[in-house]
């Protein structure tokens, strides 16, 4: 027996088996396995938070897709909607400037027949004028005296007459 007191295996041994008599003695086992449970069940229900935290996430990310989406399609409505006013204003601005130049050339050419029969008017007259002194010029040289004078006076005037 001294040589098994000896021994530091049986000590070791006997060490040991006291320590895991103690650890059942005092429940240390059912202490320790308990807090793992509670750390276990813990973590589970954070790697649950975690799941519904990330499809939660992703229903909001699914969400701000189609608002982005439907905010893009509207931009697009908006610009096509403002190149199709402007293509409208344009063709408008230029149906006017038509309108515009059709009137002024309508304008021009009215002041330019009138100018046209004013200058006939004018030319007319001169020709009468000239027509009117050539005869009295004329007349003055064939015909003398009182009863000349008076001829020449109604000749002058039928002139006129049949020339106006």
């Amino acid at each position: 027996m001294s040589a098994l007191l000896a021994n530091t295996y049986f000590w070791q041994t006997l060490g040991t088996l006291l320590l895991i008599w103690l650890l059942f003695r005092f429940n240390v086992f059912q202490k320790v396995g308990g807090g793992l449970d509670k750390r276990a069940e813990r973590i589970s229900a954070e790697l649950e938070e975690a799941r519904r935290l990330r499809a939660e996430a992703e229903a909001l990310l699914l969400e701000y897709e189609r608002k982005r989406e439907r905010a893009e399609s509207e931009a697009t409505e908006i610009v096509n909607a403002a190149r199709e006013e402007a293509e409208r204003i344009s063709r408008e601005a230029e149906a006017r400037l038509t309108d515009f130049i059709a009137r002024r050339t309508a304008s021009a050419e009215s002041k330019i027949a009138q100018a046209e029969e004013q200058a006939m008017i004018e030319v007319r007259d001169a020709a009468i004028a000239s027509a009117v002194k050539a005869s009295e010029t004329v007349l003055r040289g064939s015909v003398q005296g009182p009863l000349g004078d008076e001829l020449i006076k109604q000749g002058l005037q039928d002139t006129r007459r049949t020339l106006s």
